[in-house]
């Protein structure tokens, strides 16, 4: 089965975890509670970000590392 499209504005969030299960990290990181939740088959990467009041572009670019594996310890 192929992954599912990391660019795809619709992909819901569990869709996103069961693919890329490193991101999940990302999102407890931040208190996120989308991990789990019963919401994540019907949001996405932009209305987790709107509900958290994420920078959605700094976000996406962090998740998309992770999905490289080129994520690095940096300071926030």
């Amino acid at each position: 089965m192929r992954r599912p499209d990391f660019d795809d504005p619709d992909l819901p969030l569990s869709e996103l975890f069961a693919a890329w299960p490193e991101m999940v990290a990302a999102f407890l990181e931040r208190k996120m509670l989308c991990p789990g939740c019963p919401i994540a088959p019907f949001h996405a990467i932009t209305d987790a970000c709107l509900e958290y009041d994420l920078d959605e572009d700094d976000f996406r670019a962090e998740l998309e590392q992770r999905a490289c594996g080129r994520l690095r310890d940096a300071p926030r």
